[in-house]
């Protein structure tokens, strides 16, 4: 992603007036750390969906709610704050096995042996074989000039593709087109995608890591007729294959696989797809349960009727990944991912209750289950909202703020995509922070988090993370490094309480100033996401800079 010129440069237009209108809240470090240690406690056992720890938890943030006088707006006509989300768990039954045969041999594979399968979200007992073709990066956008299905038959057959986008691409677009890579397949009448990861997707995510966080049940919510929602139903096999042992599916010279990962390597390197002779073989047993967890959802009622069908939503995750049962401590406390960011929506919830004026339009606070299963709970709220006949307009989203150090910036990603840019540039500002651009292109996450299930239903939204300025780098990468999806994600970690009181601050300016605008965000006109998934919706010119 590529804002922090533009970015800055739209801060100096004229402030909003809305911005202006902020009122000043002094934000308690201690309240931020009364939240975090309730829902970062053991006794929460890692807040997994459906679990009772989680619906301890939505307990405790629905009681929050309560207290500020906001209103349940969970299942209609209950007068809850509890959106329940009907799920389907799918869990591996003994060994799933993938087998390539061909050129006088056949070689298997297990997750002892480099390959990493889940579940099926669809079939009990599964068999899927079919040839095998190398389609690149899996990338079909010949819009965007990316054909890496060109001259290729993969109707009935298993792609083979690399993981992530090429290199220098704009990180929100390639992390979008990556998580689209099963539909592409599917479009072009592939059955299962076999995914190999890049010499960077290695060196980010080492083989011994992933094995680490593999083998855990999936979930997917359940539409009205009972059967489970899918991005790409006719996707029926999916693994990871180790690149050390990939190369037996490829030639030699230069269609070996040293070559391709070397190419893909390069700026702007794609490698180009090809049949490679051989038939895949995938097979697994899965077992299905159905339970529900609940989004936890309220709203605090805007002052101008003339916009209360408009509403600006905040997201944060309440779930984490629960009890893994290894080691000693096996509890996945989930303080920093994402008790933090629920902590910051309850302050600034708060802060909101008491301002003196209500802001314009009314405030949507969602904390919402199965992020950690694939933005589960945000997508059942997306596509089954709780507005009735108004519509969310705008979605400020956190997730994961690094809590560690005095940050002096946050990245908004997502931000230089609509008119939300300026004003979360100046909201920012008013607190005294800086934007920067995406420190970390190559993570793509922009789709990783709640705020893109809105933007695939043409909602302008952001997703702000503490920045990397000053200290923030080494914390951040720290964290990810020896933290991130652990059981030391712990209140053990040496959480500054401070800088948790300044992240809500700024939150609480930022949404602030977009319930007070005059209009209602707007995408760019040049917005891949606002043409994409809003193509019908009025744009707005970007500002020259």
């Amino acid at each position: 992603m590529r804002f922090a010129a533009p970015l800055l440069a739209l801060a100096l237009i004229a402030v909003p007036a809305a911005v202006i209108a902020a009122e000043a809240h002094s934000f308690d470090p201690e309240a931020v750390r009364a939240h975090v240690t309730f829902l970062a406690d053991d006794t929460m056992d890692g807040r997994g969906s459906g679990s009772k720890g989680y619906q301890i938890a939505a307990n405790y943030v629905a009681s929050q709610f309560m207290a500020i006088g906001a209103t349940p707006m969970g299942d209609p006509g209950k007068g809850s704050f509890f959106q329940q989300v009907p799920l389907r768990e799918s869990k591996l039954v003994g060994q799933p096995v993938l087998t390539l045969s061909g050129k006088g041999k056949s070689i298997r594979f297990d997750s002892k042996d480099g390959v990493l399968i889940g579940p099926s979200a669809a079939e009990v007992q599964q068999v899927v074989e079919a040839p095998v073709v190398f389609a690149g990066y899996g990338i079909d956008r010949p819009d965007l000039k990316i054909r890496d299905y060109d001259r290729l038959n993969v109707k009935g057959k298993i792609v083979v593709v690399l993981s992530g986008f090429p290199k220098g691409m704009n990180s929100e677009l390639g992390a979008h087109l990556s998580a689209d890579k099963a539909r592409m397949a599917m479009k072009r009448g592939a059955i299962g995608v076999i995914t190999i990861p890049t010499l960077a997707d290695t060196k980010r995510r080492p083989w011994e890591r992933r094995m680490q966080m593999s083998g855990e049940p999936r979930s997917n919510w359940l539409q009205a007729d009972g059967a489970p929602f899918l991005r790409a139903p006719g996707i029926r096999a999916d693994a990871t294959l180790n690149p050390d042992k990939a190369a037996a599916l490829f030639g030699e010279g230069k269609q070996s696989l040293a070559a391709i990962l070397a190419e893909a390597d390069k700026a702007g390197g794609r490698p180009k797809g090809f049949a490679l002779g051989m038939t895949a073989r995938l097979e697994r047993t899965s077992e299905f349960r159905a339970y529900s967890s609940p989004n936890v959802v309220a709203m605090i009622p805007g002052s101008d009727p003339g916009v209360a069908g408009e509403y600006v939503l905040m997201t944060a995750h309440l779930d984490h990944i629960g009890d893994h049962g290894k080691g000693d401590d096996k509890i996945n406390n989930g303080a920093m991912d994402n008790a933090a960011g629920i902590a910051t929506m309850i302050e600034v919830a708060k802060a909101l209750s008491k301002d003196g004026k209500r802001p314009r339009r009314p405030i949507l606070f969602a904390a919402v289950t199965n992020e950690e299963s694939g933005l589960i709970g945000s997508e059942y709220l997306a596509r089954n909202p709780v507005t009735g006949k108004g519509r969310v307009v705008a979605v400020v989203n956190f997730d994961m703020p690094i809590l560690t150090y005095r940050f002096t910036d946050l990245v908004a990603f997502g931000a230089e995509n609509s008119t939300l840019g300026p004003v979360v540039a100046e909201a920012a500002g008013q607190a005294g922070i800086a934007l920067s651009p995406d420190p970390l292109p190559e993570e793509g996450l922009f789709t990783r988090s709640d705020h893109y299930r809105f933007v695939q239903q043409g909602v302008p939204s952001i997703f702000l993370m503490t920045g990397h300025a000053g200290p923030g780098k080494e914390a951040f990468n720290g964290f990810l490094a020896q933290h991130y999806h652990r059981p030391s994600d712990d209140l053990n970690l040496p959480f500054d309480w401070v800088a948790g009181a300044k992240f809500a601050e700024v939150n609480y300016y930022i949404v602030r100033a977009i319930a007070d605008q005059a209009e209602a965000p707007r995408w760019y006109g040049d917005s891949f996401f606002g043409k994409e998934f809003a193509p019908a919706a009025p744009k707005a010119v970007r500002p020259k800079t």
